[in-house]
């Protein structure tokens, strides 16, 4: 009984001390994610790469379960009930620390089941698409003068991904897309010039939609627009295109990867080349 209870007070004790000093370490040291500029020192030399101190964090965890399990089968009760504590505050920790990435994995699951459900079938029996219904043409006459005043716009292109869930977020417009129109709602005091359009076979489906920002890291010259366009790339087989408000310069996102500085006598080639590559 006493050796229970000294036990149970080791135990408790030195699971309050890895909460307390463990976690909050490996969130200042931003283990498991990126490397940042803000980060660690000793994070410096490995900029742009993963951290390695999510895989050490991973690492040590391991070698507790299985001091654990060695201490089980020795009938070590005391360190046994120690180590089993240290690793229920490491499954915690592991929870605190890779939030960002588990919420991002959960939401690419949910966004994979609720668009695959139509897009599995055409893939069996060949019913899908190729590519999309659209005339490239406004798009680029829209873009160029855009491009010529400095006019911020950021379009999606949909294909074959289900892209309701983005229409929602926006203002239903349903209407046929001309450069005209596409030039008004990005006007820069127009009601709907802060968001995407999403498009759909010659149609705009909807305006000021909001879109993910990327959870890469991105140049700090990087704006809103293309960080969005990234995003919406990153989840979907959309098309995006974007025109920078502060340069002028046309960009095409697609599958994660922008391509930015896009010259105006290019971008109808361009485009037809990422929906030859998305098909």
């Amino acid at each position: 009984m006493k050796t229970l209870i000294i036990s149970f007070i080791v135990s408790f004790a030195s699971s309050a001390l890895m909460g307390l000093v463990t976690v909050p370490a490996l969130r200042r040291s931003k283990a498991g994610q990126h490397i940042r500029k803000d980060g660690p020192r000793w994070h410096m030399s490995k900029q742009g790469t993963p951290t390695m101190g999510g895989i050490i964090f991973i690492t040590g965890i391991i070698i507790i379960y299985i001091l654990w399990v060695l201490t089980q089968a020795l009938d070590m009760e005391l360190l046994s009930s120690i180590l089993g504590n240290v690793i229920g505050v490491g499954v915690i920790a592991l929870i605190v620390v890779f939030q960002p990435e588990i919420r991002q994995f959960l939401q690419n699951i949910g966004i994979k089941q609720r668009t695959g459900r139509h897009t599995f079938w055409k893939r069996i029996f060949g019913g899908g698409a190729s590519g999309p219904n659209l005339d490239l043409k406004p798009l680029v006459r829209a873009a160029t003068d855009m491009s010529a005043c400095k006019t911020g716009a950021l379009i999606v292109i949909w294909q074959q991904t289900d892209l309701d869930f983005i229409a929602e977020t926006g203002i239903r417009i349903d209407a046929d897309t001309s450069a005209s129109l596409l030039e008004n709602i990005f006007f820069k005091n127009a009601p709907l010039h802060d968001g995407a359009v999403v498009i759909r076979n010659n149609r705009i489906v909807a305006a000021k939609c909001v879109l993910p920002s990327t959870r890469a890291r991105v140049p700090k010259n990087y704006g809103m627009r293309h960080r969005a366009a990234l995003g919406m790339s990153e989840i979907s087989d959309a098309v995006v295109l974007v025109v920078s408000e502060e340069t002028g310069g046309i960009s095409i996102a697609r599958d994660g990867v922008i391509n930015r500085g896009i010259p105006a006598d290019q971008l109808e080639a361009k485009l037809l080349a990422a929906f030859t590559e998305t098909a």
